[in-house]
């Protein structure tokens, strides 16, 4: 028996005899079944089989997240009205062309805003849809948060061994048990990793996967683009921009900050995350959408005038109340 089959037998033995815990799963729990999740894919490339990224949907589900088991939850409601505008564009159905329609990113102001939430809910929320699969890509390389939670063990080769050239696309996206769903990990750490993501290699890699892949709709979950400046690079290479501000926690000085590191041509949807359900009624109103889940929803593009009119608002209603 290999050393990672008696890894295996231990694990599966420890899972046995644990006690259970009415399903409230820790965050340290979703790690180590994303380790678990490691050794078993590591055994399975040993053996020749397919490698599947096990997604711990119980763990995830206890931090709040949609999933697949509960289609009809409040937040799976919320996410297909935040969706549908995202995937008219990708159709071709936007006020005006955009190019790379199929290529979101999900950013925020500042670390904390709720953006690796909000764009693992997106990307499992568009894998839903019957005619779409999605590629999720975990582009915040410094921290690779959203590709743990998803159960990909830190360090599995992915997006920066791509831009160093190392490996092809092909070798590091993981198929994962949800059928439409794949999963580019953030991949080997790198000193110089942030310096990447600004790189004619991404920006070619961001052309090859639009056109590559046109019926796939390409989630990342990016650095804040106020602690990097390489993420505003990142934004100039997507066709939307999902904008996540955080009631309650993100200044409203931020806000407008942020968006100004955002090309004045790109489609840009603004996200009040964590509202409650009556400041987000007022949000909603002259914006067409608000979500009593906790998530408002601007629209804009051009001037991005409206975008920055409901980030103004988030940012002021958070501040207020």
């Amino acid at each position: 028996m290999s050393t990672i089959e008696k890894a295996l037998s231990q694990l599966e033995a420890a899972r046995r005899d644990a006690p259970e815990d009415d399903g409230q799963k820790t965050v340290e729990r979703a790690g180590a079944e994303a380790d678990a999740a490691g050794a078993e894919q590591a055994a399975a490339a040993g053996s020749g089989d397919p490698v599947v990224v096990h997604i711990p949907w119980d763990a995830l589900h206890a931090q709040g997240f949609l999933t697949p088991a509960v289609p009809r939850s409040v937040i799976a409601e919320e996410f297909r009205g935040i969706k549908r505008p995202l995937l008219k564009n990708i159709a071709g159905m936007s006020p005006t062309p955009i190019a790379n329609p199929n290529l979101i990113m999900v950013t925020s102001a500042l670390q904390g805003d709720g953006k690796t939430f909000s764009s693992i809910n997106l990307a499992v929320s568009i894998a839903m849809e019957q005619d779409k699969t999605v590629l999720f890509v975990d582009a915040d390389v410094l921290k690779a948060t959203a590709g743990h939670l998803l159960g990909v063990p830190r360090g599995t080769p992915g997006l920066n061994d791509i831009l160093r050239e190392e490996v092809v696309p092909e070798e590091v996206i993981l198929h994962t048990s949800m059928a439409k769903l794949r999963v580019l990990p953030a991949g080997t750490p790198d000193e110089h990793a942030t310096e990447l993501l600004a790189s004619e290699t991404m920006h070619q890699f961001m052309l090859e996967l639009a056109a590559r892949y046109p019926d796939r709709v390409i989630v990342f979950d990016s650095p804040p683009l106020l602690l990097t400046t390489e993420a505003g690079v990142l934004a100039s290479f997507m066709g939307q921009i999902m904008f996540v501000a955080a009631a309650d926690i993100t200044p409203q000085h931020a806000v407008q900050e942020a968006l100004e590191h955002i090309g004045p041509d790109k489609m840009v949807a603004v996200m009040l995350n964590r509202a409650s359900r009556r400041r987000m009624s007022l949000f909603g109103k002259g914006f067409g959408y608000g979500y009593g889940y906790g998530y408002g929803y601007g629209y804009g593009q051009g001037s991005r005038t409206l975008a920055a009119e409901a980030a103004d608002e988030a940012a002021a209603r958070a501040m207020n109340q």
